[in-house]
């Protein structure tokens, strides 16, 4: 996963955004940070495409994301 970068979509004041964040830094895995609240793009591409309907989502690539504070999917893609 090191040589791709994360794509994390959040929207403010969440819990298990920031929970996550710490995850991923804990394990020094690189992520972009990406707020659905201002990015209505952002929001049709994990809400239509990806069926996801609770923050934060986190997309390692077209085959491999997941939705909510996952550190067990963290941990499996520790570098």
């Amino acid at each position: 996963m090191s040589a791709t970068t994360v794509v994390v979509y959040v929207k403010p004041d969440c819990a298990a955004c920031r929970a996550t964040y710490r995850a991923l830094d804990s394990r020094g895995i690189t992520y972009r940070v990406v707020d659905v609240t201002e990015n209505a793009a952002a929001l049709g591409y994990i809400t239509q495409e990806l069926g996801y309907s609770q923050a934060p989502v986190v997309v390692v690539d077209d085959n491999d994301h997941w939705s909510g504070f996952r550190p067990d999917r963290i941990v499996a893609h520790t570098p």
